[in-house]
């Protein structure tokens, strides 16, 4: 009972804030009272919560509002199972999705040979994806993995940087290290790159190249251009994986150009072995105020910003330059 109830009785207190039904807890036994259906609904959801406490899973707060979110949204799927899932483990940490769009990303990328995750900030597409490519190398599915992507933000301040041309790249890579030392022992990290078992470079140096037996992620894609993504996917060699994602809102590419994300899966949805996940602020799993944060921002770019998008078409840069030009 001490498990499903959380520390504190926090996920009580969650229980209660989500759902109409009564919860009434004495020793181990839970009553609930209420109106048919609300009691339905709160029966099913304390079912997979205690499902969840029986395969010796750590219930959070955090796991109730995504029990309850899956079966409000009417999936046939099991939450116990979905958030059971385990993709990787490291010194006690486990990494597993945490929402049903989640879990249908990780299954994408498991049986398809190219997945693009499309979604907003904080919803784990990179985090997964490089979960996914450490458990494809750690299980000698692949030899290496390749992390990459566009370094359009550093544009012509580029050569203001300190540094060679690595270094200054370097800090807009500098997230997909941060992924990667969540998962494997920083000490070996140098050692595997040094090796060429993993690669972390900008979209550049992707050009001529063909990758075979890799696992290949493309981080930021909102940021290529038409062109860029072709290039990038036709490096896809026998034996590989390619993972590509990005949030088609965040678009930074200047003078207008056309996000190569965006065109990608539009041109690409209908080919076989190629599967386009979305998530939503729903899957978002960072702080609870972070999915609040990206609807709030939806909701006013819709409202306020629509006369400016229509009157200046293009990408997000493109706009903030019009605007200013405007003020002037």
């Amino acid at each position: 009972m001490f498990g499903f109830l959380g520390s504190a009785d926090e996920n009580l207190r969650e229980l209660e804030r989500l759902l109409d039904a009564d919860i009434h807890v004495r020793g181990n036994s839970i009553t609930l009272t209420g109106k048919p259906g609300d009691v339905a609904l709160a029966e099913r959801v304390i079912a997979q919560l205690v499902a969840l406490t029986a395969r010796n899973r750590v219930v959070t707060a955090e796991a109730v509002r995504h029990t309850y979110s899956m079966l409000t949204e009417g999936s046939s799927d099991s939450p116990a199972e979905v958030l059971s899932l385990d993709i990787l483990s490291r010194r006690g940490k486990t990494i597993r999705p945490k929402t049903l769009n989640q879990k249908r990303y990780v299954d994408a990328i498991d049986s398809n040979t190219i997945v693009f995750g499309v979604g907003p900030a904080g919803t784990g597409k990179t985090y997964l994806a490089m979960a996914k490519a450490v458990q494809a190398l750690q299980s000698k599915q692949v030899t290496r993995i390749i992390l990459t992507r566009p370094a359009v933000e550093a544009g012509e301040r580029l050569g203001f940087l300190p540094g060679t041309l690595n270094e200054k790249i370097d800090p807009y890579l500098r997230p997909l290290y941060d992924a990667l030392h969540d998962m494997m022992d920083p000490e070996a990290i140098p050692k595997l790159m040094a090796a060429g078992v993993i690669e972390v470079a900008p979209l550049a140096y992707m050009r001529g190249r063909s990758l075979n037996d890799s696992f290949i992620i493309l981080d930021e894609a909102q940021n290529t251009t038409a062109e860029q993504m072709k290039m990038f996917l036709t490096r896809l060699g026998f034996g590989s994986k390619m993972v590509v994602t990005g949030d088609t809102s965040q678009v930074d590419l200047p003078h207008g150009a056309r996000s190569g994300l965006r065109t990608a899966t539009e041109v690409l949805a209908d080919v076989d072995d190629i599967h386009i996940a979305t998530l939503t602020s729903s899957d978002v799993v960072r702080h609870r105020l972070v999915g609040e944060i990206v609807d709030a921002y939806d909701r006013y770019e819709a409202d306020t910003r629509a006369p400016v998008a229509a009157h200046y078409p293009g990408n997000r840069a493109e706009r903030r330059a019009a605007s200013r030009s405007e003020r002037r």
